[in-house]
Protein backbone atom coordinates (compact mmCIF):
# COMPACT_ATOMS: atom_id res chain seq x y z
CA UNK A 1 0.00 0.00 0.00
CA UNK A 2 1.68 3.50 -1.02
CA UNK A 3 2.65 5.40 1.55
CA UNK A 4 0.64 9.24 1.88
CA UNK A 5 3.00 12.00 0.74
CA UNK A 6 4.18 14.32 3.83
CA UNK A 7 2.17 17.06 4.03
CA UNK A 8 4.05 20.64 3.18
CA UNK A 9 3.05 21.78 6.43
CA UNK A 10 1.83 19.70 9.97
CA UNK A 11 0.91 21.72 12.75
CA UNK A 12 -0.09 19.73 15.92
CA UNK A 13 -1.36 21.10 19.58
CA UNK A 14 0.48 24.23 18.54
CA UNK A 15 0.68 27.39 20.91
CA UNK A 16 1.85 30.73 20.61
CA UNK A 17 3.10 33.41 23.03
CA UNK A 18 4.31 36.90 22.65
CA UNK A 19 5.85 37.64 25.98
CA UNK A 20 3.38 36.50 28.71
CA UNK A 21 0.23 36.32 26.15
CA UNK A 22 -0.87 33.33 24.51
CA UNK A 23 -1.89 34.53 21.06
CA UNK A 24 -3.01 31.12 19.71
CA UNK A 25 -3.33 27.72 20.82
CA UNK A 26 -4.22 23.89 20.66
CA UNK A 27 -3.60 24.63 16.50
CA UNK A 28 -3.91 21.67 14.42
CA UNK A 29 -3.38 21.74 10.95
CA UNK A 30 -2.04 19.82 7.69
CA UNK A 31 -1.42 21.60 4.51
CA UNK A 32 -1.26 18.99 1.79
CA UNK A 33 1.79 19.75 -0.98
CA UNK A 34 0.13 21.27 -3.70
CA UNK A 35 -3.04 23.04 -2.63
CA UNK A 36 -3.94 26.76 -1.30
CA UNK A 37 -5.17 26.71 2.45
CA UNK A 38 -6.94 29.95 3.34
CA UNK A 39 -5.92 31.57 6.81
CA UNK A 40 -8.80 33.47 7.85
CA UNK A 41 -10.27 35.65 10.65
CA UNK A 42 -10.32 39.03 11.81
CA UNK A 43 -7.83 41.47 12.59
CA UNK A 44 -5.60 40.61 15.80
CA UNK A 45 -6.19 37.36 15.48
CA UNK A 46 -2.98 35.58 15.14
CA UNK A 47 -2.66 34.94 11.23
CA UNK A 48 0.40 37.29 10.90
CA UNK A 49 1.96 35.36 14.31
CA UNK A 50 1.17 32.41 12.62
CA UNK A 51 2.90 33.12 9.43
CA UNK A 52 5.96 34.33 12.03
CA UNK A 53 6.06 30.68 13.43
CA UNK A 54 6.32 28.81 10.30
CA UNK A 55 8.86 31.18 8.86
CA UNK A 56 10.97 30.54 12.57
CA UNK A 57 11.11 34.02 13.76
CA UNK A 58 8.97 32.64 16.24
CA UNK A 59 9.44 29.86 18.24
CA UNK A 60 6.43 27.63 19.20
CA UNK A 61 5.69 27.75 23.04
CA UNK A 62 4.13 24.37 22.88
CA UNK A 63 3.38 21.70 20.74
CA UNK A 64 5.13 21.15 16.95
CA UNK A 65 5.76 22.34 13.75
CA UNK A 66 7.02 20.79 10.72
CA UNK A 67 7.77 21.79 7.24
CA UNK A 68 8.02 19.71 4.37
CA UNK A 69 8.51 16.88 7.58
CA UNK A 70 10.99 18.39 8.92
CA UNK A 71 10.90 20.69 12.50
CA UNK A 72 11.50 24.25 11.81
CA UNK A 73 15.08 24.67 13.50
CA UNK A 74 15.87 27.20 15.81
CA UNK A 75 20.13 27.02 14.35
CA UNK A 76 20.55 30.14 11.93
CA UNK A 77 22.33 28.37 9.45
CA UNK A 78 19.45 25.68 9.54
CA UNK A 79 16.71 28.34 9.32
CA UNK A 80 18.06 30.09 6.27
CA UNK A 81 18.16 27.30 4.31
CA UNK A 82 14.73 26.62 5.37
CA UNK A 83 13.74 29.83 4.16
CA UNK A 84 15.48 29.27 0.91
CA UNK A 85 12.84 27.43 0.19
CA UNK A 86 10.07 29.47 1.36
CA UNK A 87 8.22 32.26 -0.29
CA UNK A 88 6.86 35.04 1.02
CA UNK A 89 4.82 37.79 -0.33
CA UNK A 90 5.04 41.20 2.34
CA UNK A 91 1.60 43.10 3.51
CA UNK A 92 3.64 46.71 2.65
CA UNK A 93 5.62 44.78 -0.68
CA UNK A 94 8.86 44.78 1.11
CA UNK A 95 10.52 46.56 -2.25
CA UNK A 96 13.66 48.66 -2.60
CA UNK A 97 12.85 52.02 -3.70
CA UNK A 98 16.62 52.68 -5.27
CA UNK A 99 16.37 49.56 -6.85
CA UNK A 100 14.27 48.93 -10.12
CA UNK A 101 11.98 46.29 -10.77
CA UNK A 102 14.18 44.00 -12.37
CA UNK A 103 16.83 44.77 -9.55
CA UNK A 104 14.39 44.32 -7.06
CA UNK A 105 13.14 40.26 -8.39
CA UNK A 106 17.04 39.75 -9.20
CA UNK A 107 18.05 40.42 -5.45
CA UNK A 108 17.24 37.08 -3.97
CA UNK A 109 19.16 35.27 -6.70
CA UNK A 110 22.36 37.83 -6.40
CA UNK A 111 22.34 37.15 -2.62
CA UNK A 112 21.33 33.06 -2.70
CA UNK A 113 23.17 31.98 -5.61
CA UNK A 114 26.13 32.04 -7.79
CA UNK A 115 24.36 32.07 -10.74
CA UNK A 116 26.34 33.92 -14.05
CA UNK A 117 24.72 37.36 -14.51
CA UNK A 118 23.39 36.72 -18.03
CA UNK A 119 21.03 33.78 -16.07
CA UNK A 120 20.11 35.99 -13.68
CA UNK A 121 18.74 38.60 -15.97
CA UNK A 122 16.77 35.63 -18.08
CA UNK A 123 15.50 34.32 -14.91
CA UNK A 124 14.11 38.05 -13.77
CA UNK A 125 12.71 38.25 -16.85
CA UNK A 126 10.81 35.14 -16.84
CA UNK A 127 9.55 35.88 -13.37
CA UNK A 128 8.63 39.18 -14.53
CA UNK A 129 6.80 38.15 -17.34
CA UNK A 130 4.47 35.48 -15.25
CA UNK A 131 3.13 38.12 -13.59
CA UNK A 132 2.39 40.43 -17.40
CA UNK A 133 5.22 43.02 -15.59
CA UNK A 134 8.22 42.37 -18.33
CA UNK A 135 7.63 46.09 -19.59
CA UNK A 136 7.99 47.36 -16.16
CA UNK A 137 11.87 46.48 -15.23
CA UNK A 138 13.71 49.42 -15.85
CA UNK A 139 10.37 51.32 -13.48
CA UNK A 140 11.48 51.76 -9.97
CA UNK A 141 8.46 51.82 -7.61
CA UNK A 142 7.54 55.02 -7.12
CA UNK A 143 6.56 54.73 -10.67
CA UNK A 144 4.21 52.00 -9.88
CA UNK A 145 0.59 51.74 -8.98
CA UNK A 146 -0.09 49.75 -6.33
CA UNK A 147 -1.63 46.53 -8.03
CA UNK A 148 2.06 46.46 -10.20
CA UNK A 149 4.28 46.87 -7.01
CA UNK A 150 1.92 43.59 -5.17
CA UNK A 151 2.87 42.05 -8.79
CA UNK A 152 6.32 43.01 -8.54
CA UNK A 153 7.20 41.49 -4.78
CA UNK A 154 4.95 38.44 -6.03
CA UNK A 155 7.80 38.00 -9.56
CA UNK A 156 10.62 38.59 -6.33
CA UNK A 157 9.32 36.27 -3.46
CA UNK A 158 8.93 33.13 -6.90
CA UNK A 159 12.55 34.49 -7.68
CA UNK A 160 14.46 30.94 -6.37
CA UNK A 161 11.60 28.44 -7.20
CA UNK A 162 10.05 28.46 -3.50
CA UNK A 163 8.09 25.01 -3.32
CA UNK A 164 6.11 26.87 -0.44
CA UNK A 165 4.60 30.67 -0.82
CA UNK A 166 3.08 32.34 2.25
CA UNK A 167 0.81 35.22 1.66
CA UNK A 168 0.72 38.32 3.97
CA UNK A 169 -2.83 39.84 3.57
CA UNK A 170 -2.19 40.41 -0.66
CA UNK A 171 -5.09 42.67 -0.86
CA UNK A 172 -3.98 44.99 1.74
CA UNK A 173 -4.83 48.37 0.18
CA UNK A 174 -5.82 47.46 -4.01
CA UNK A 175 -8.61 48.48 -5.52
CA UNK A 176 -11.17 45.52 -6.65
CA UNK A 177 -10.13 45.23 -10.11
CA UNK A 178 -6.22 44.77 -8.64
CA UNK A 179 -7.31 42.28 -6.40
CA UNK A 180 -8.75 40.21 -9.22
CA UNK A 181 -5.92 40.29 -10.48
CA UNK A 182 -3.62 39.37 -7.69
CA UNK A 183 -5.95 36.35 -6.50
CA UNK A 184 -6.37 35.10 -10.40
CA UNK A 185 -2.05 34.85 -10.43
CA UNK A 186 -2.22 33.12 -6.80
CA UNK A 187 -4.18 30.94 -8.59
CA UNK A 188 -2.78 30.37 -11.90
CA UNK A 189 0.87 29.87 -10.48
CA UNK A 190 -0.31 27.95 -7.95
CA UNK A 191 -1.82 25.41 -9.71
CA UNK A 192 0.87 25.54 -12.66
CA UNK A 193 3.96 25.55 -10.69
CA UNK A 194 2.56 22.62 -8.16
CA UNK A 195 3.36 25.05 -5.33
CA UNK A 196 1.87 25.02 -1.86
CA UNK A 197 0.35 28.40 -1.29
CA UNK A 198 -0.94 29.64 2.42
CA UNK A 199 -2.82 32.33 2.03
CA UNK A 200 -3.53 34.53 4.93
CA UNK A 201 -6.23 37.07 4.48
CA UNK A 202 -9.97 39.05 6.34
CA UNK A 203 -10.77 39.44 2.57
CA UNK A 204 -12.93 36.37 2.42
CA UNK A 205 -15.07 36.87 -0.79
CA UNK A 206 -12.01 37.53 -2.80
CA UNK A 207 -10.04 34.46 -1.00
CA UNK A 208 -12.49 31.44 -0.49
CA UNK A 209 -13.05 30.77 -4.47
CA UNK A 210 -9.38 29.82 -4.94
CA UNK A 211 -8.85 27.75 -1.86
CA UNK A 212 -9.28 24.35 -1.44
CA UNK A 213 -8.82 24.28 2.56
CA UNK A 214 -9.97 27.02 5.24
CA UNK A 215 -8.66 27.54 8.47
CA UNK A 216 -10.78 30.29 10.31
CA UNK A 217 -8.89 31.55 13.30
CA UNK A 218 -11.08 33.47 16.26
CA UNK A 219 -10.98 34.04 20.14
CA UNK A 220 -7.23 32.94 20.34
CA UNK A 221 -7.55 29.62 18.55
CA UNK A 222 -8.81 27.57 16.08
CA UNK A 223 -13.24 27.90 15.25
CA UNK A 224 -12.80 26.02 12.04
CA UNK A 225 -10.83 23.86 9.42
CA UNK A 226 -12.60 22.48 6.24
CA UNK A 227 -13.38 23.19 2.67
CA UNK A 228 -14.77 26.32 1.49
CA UNK A 229 -17.78 25.14 0.62
CA UNK A 230 -18.49 23.46 4.77
CA UNK A 231 -17.45 27.39 5.89
CA UNK A 232 -20.07 28.85 3.45
CA UNK A 233 -22.58 26.31 4.98
CA UNK A 234 -21.88 26.65 8.46
CA UNK A 235 -24.59 27.71 11.41
CA UNK A 236 -21.82 28.53 13.85
CA UNK A 237 -23.06 31.95 14.87
CA UNK A 238 -19.19 32.73 15.15
CA UNK A 239 -18.78 31.76 11.93
CA UNK A 240 -21.64 33.76 10.44
CA UNK A 241 -20.85 36.82 12.46
CA UNK A 242 -17.21 36.66 10.78
CA UNK A 243 -18.47 35.59 7.17
CA UNK A 244 -21.33 38.01 7.49
CA UNK A 245 -19.17 40.87 8.91
CA UNK A 246 -22.11 41.59 11.35
CA UNK A 247 -20.58 43.71 14.64
CA UNK A 248 -22.05 41.87 17.35
CA UNK A 249 -21.52 37.87 17.75
CA UNK A 250 -19.19 35.78 19.54
CA UNK A 251 -16.30 37.38 17.94
CA UNK A 252 -15.59 40.84 20.39
CA UNK A 253 -14.38 44.06 18.74
CA UNK A 254 -10.91 44.91 20.32
CA UNK A 255 -9.54 48.34 19.02
CA UNK A 256 -6.29 46.89 20.78
CA UNK A 257 -6.32 43.68 19.59
CA UNK A 258 -4.18 44.35 16.59
CA UNK A 259 -1.47 46.17 18.52
CA UNK A 260 -1.69 43.69 21.33
CA UNK A 261 -0.31 41.16 18.66
CA UNK A 262 2.32 43.19 17.17
CA UNK A 263 4.17 43.77 20.64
Amino acid sequence: MPTAPTPAIHLAGLRLDRGARTILRDIDLLVPRGSITAVLGPSGCGKSTLLSALTGELRPAAGTLEVFGTPVPHRQRELLALRKSIGVLLQGNGLLTDLTVAENVALPLRTHTRLAEPLVRRLVDFKLNAVGLRTAADLYPRELSGGMARRVALARALALDPPLMLYDEPLTGLDPIASGVIMSLIERLGRTLGLTSVIVSHHVRETLPIADRVLVLANGGMVFSGTPAELEASDDLLLRQFLRGEPDGPIAFDGGAARREAA
